[in-house]
C-alpha cells in the first residue's frame, strides 16, 4: 500500500514542477510585451501557457494558469498605455483570454470524470474476473501448478476465457476454455460452464461422458426457456483434460480449442487431436461422438494449456505468436518460472499490451527424488 502511495505521489511532484513551464511562458512573454516597441503586441501568445497546461495538470492547474495569464494581460494594457486604462484591443484578448481559459478547464474537469468512470469499470471487471476465475491452486496431488489470466487492456473489456481443475480418486480434471463474445455475458456463460464442471467433475463417469454433459449444459444453461432459435449462437471451445496422479497417459476431449504443447528438455510437441468435437454448445446441431485422443507426460515435463489469446496475438507486422517456436529450448522446470518468462516474452512481442484476453496454465509432473 505505501508503495502504491508513494507511486500515486510522483506523478503529483512532476505535474507541479512542469507548471513552471506555462507560468515563466507568462512571465516571459509579458516582459518582452511591456518592453517592445508600441506598436508590436505580444499578448496574443498568453494563451499558449492555459493551452498547454491540460497535457500534465487537472482543471485546478488549468485555471490558475488561465487566471495568470488574464492577469498578465490586464498588467501589459495597463503598463503599455498609463494614461488608457485599457485598449479596446486589451479588453478583446482578456475576453480571449477567458473564454479559452473556461473551455480547456471544463474539458478537464470532462476529462477526469471519464477517468474516473473507465477505473471504476476496469475495477469492477477485474473484480468480476477474480470470482469467476481464482487462481489454480499451486499443488494438484502431485502436479505443480501455475496460471494466468492477462486481460486486454482496451476499454477494461474482460472475456470469456475459463479455467478449472477438479481432483478424482486418481488423479486431476481439468478445463480450459473461451467463450464466444466479451464483456459481463461471457463472465456469466464461463461461470455457468465453470459451475456444471465443478459439480461434475468429481464423479466416476468417463470424460467422454462429462463432456457430453457439459455440452448439455451450455446448450440449455445460457439461454432462456423457449429459446430453441439461438442454438449455435453461443458456444465455447474447451479442452478437457484426465491427468493421472502416477505417470502415465493423459487423456483429452478437444473441443475447437487450441492443442496442449508438452515441453521435454526444451522440446516442444503440439498434441493435436486426432478426435476434435465441435465447441461445447453446439451438440444439439451436430450430435457429436466425444472421443478420447491420449498422450504421455512423464515426470520432469512441462504441461501448457493456453487460450487463443496467446497464439493470436500479433506484433506490429501482423504476425501470430509463434507459441512452439519461441518457447523452444526455454529449460524452466517451475510452472511459476515458466509462466512468468511466457508472459514477459508474449508482452515483448506484441508491443506491451494485449488486444484479446489470454489464459495460461503450466502444470509439471516432478520427476521422481533419486534414491
Amino acid at each position: 500500500m505505501a508503495q502504491r502511495s508513494a507511486g500515486l505521489r510522483r506523478p503529483e511532484r512532476a505535474s507541479r514542477a512542469l507548471v513552471a513551464i506555462p507560468v515563466a511562458w507568462i512571465i516571459a512573454v509579458s516582459v518582452i510585451d511591456i518592453l517592445a516597441p508600441p506598436d508590436i503586441h505580444l499578448g496574443p501568445l498568453l494563451v499558449a501557457a492555459p493551452a498547454i497546461t491540460p497535457s500534465f495538470g487537472g482543471p485546478r492547474t488549468v485555471g490558475l494558469v488561465a487566471a495568470l495569464a488574464v492577469i498578465a494581460q490586464t498588467i501589459i494594457g495597463l503598463l503599455r498605455d498609463p494614461e488608457e486604462l485599457l485598449s479596446a484591443n486589451d479588453q478583446a484578448q482578456i475576453i480571449a483570454l477567458v473564454l479559452v481559459g473556461a473551455s480547456l478547464v471544463i474539458f478537464c474537469v470532462v476529462r477526469e470524470r471519464r477517468a474516473k468512470e473507465l477505473a471504476q469499470v476496469r475495477y469492477v471487471s477485474e473484480t468480476a474476473q477474480r470470482v469467476v476465475l481464482p487462481p489454480l491452486p499451486k499443488k494438484l496431488g502431485p502436479l505443480r501448478v501455475a496460471s494466468l489470466y492477462l486481460a486486454a487492456e482496451a476499454e477494461a473489456q474482460i472475456g470469456g476465457d475459463l479455467y478449472a481443475a477438479a481432483r478424482t480418486t486418481s488423479g486431476t480434471r481439468l478445463i480450459v476454455g473461451d467463450v464466444r463474445g466479451k464483456g459481463m455475458t461471457a463472465v456469466n456463460d464461463a461461470a455457468l460452464l465453470l459451475g456444471a464442471f465443478r459439480g461434475a467433475a468429481h464423479r466416476q463417469a468417463s470424460l467422454g461422458e462429462l463432456v457430453a454433459y457439459l455440452d448439455r449444459s451450455v446448450c440449455w444453461d445460457l439461454m432462456e426457456p423457449g429459446e430453441t432459435s439461438r442454438y449455435g449462437e453461443t458456444f465455447i471451445t474447451a479442452t478437457i483434460l484426465d491427468i493421472p496422479d502416477h505417470a502415465g497417459r493423459i487423456q483429452m476431449v478437444s473441443c475447437g480449442h487450441p492443442p496442449p504443447i508438452v515441453l521435454r528438455d526444451g522440446r516442444p510437441t503440439t498434441m493435436d487431436a486426432r478426435n476434435p468435437a465441435p465447441p461445447l454448445g453446439l451438440g444439439e446441431l451436430l450430435h457429436p461422438r466425444y472421443r478420447v485422443d491420449s498422450f504421455q507426460f512423464e515426470p520432469g515435463d512441462l504441461l501448457l494449456l493456453y487460450t487463443d489469446g496467446v497464439t493470436e496475438a500479433r506484433d506490429s507486422t501482423g504476425t501470430f505468436y509463434p507459441l512452439a517456436e519461441r518457447i523452444t529450448g526455454w529449460t524452466e522446470k517451475s510452472p511459476d518460472a515458466f509462466l512468468d518468462h511466457l508472459h514477459r516474452d508474449l508482452l515483448h512481442y506484441v508491443g506491451g499490451h494485449l488486444d484479446d484476453d489470454a489464459a495460461m496454465i503450466a502444470i509439471e509432473r516432478p520427476a521422481a527424488p533419486r534414491a
